[in-house]
């Protein structure tokens, strides 16, 4: 099916894609923890609350290279992405 006519993802599924990408990329992974304020005991204590979830999408959309490798590895697209994001950050 081409990337057009998939699902939009929604923010849970979306966000756990974020952190799967950030534990198979350690050096990504301990830059979000810094950017974020977390210990890797928080992080743990924090994974699937929704303060996260949106940390991540936030996360990504503010850094085009993870944004495009993790939707190259994940057949969604920048677009597709970017929609839940402005869901999660209306401008109105």
């Amino acid at each position: 099916m081409p990337r057009s006519e998939r699902a939009e993802p929604s923010v849970a599924p979306l966000a756990e894609a974020c952190l799967g990408y950030l534990a198979e990329n350690p050096e990504e992974l301990l830059a979000f923890m810094q950017f974020a304020g977390l210990d890797p005991d928080a992080l743990r204590r924090s994974v699937g609350s929704p303060p996260l979830q949106r940390g991540l999408i936030d996360y990504f959309a503010s850094n085009e290279p993870i944004l495009l490798a993790l939707c190259a590895n994940s057949g969604m697209s920048p677009e597709q992405f970017m929609r839940v994001w402005h869901r999660l950050n209306p401008t109105e």
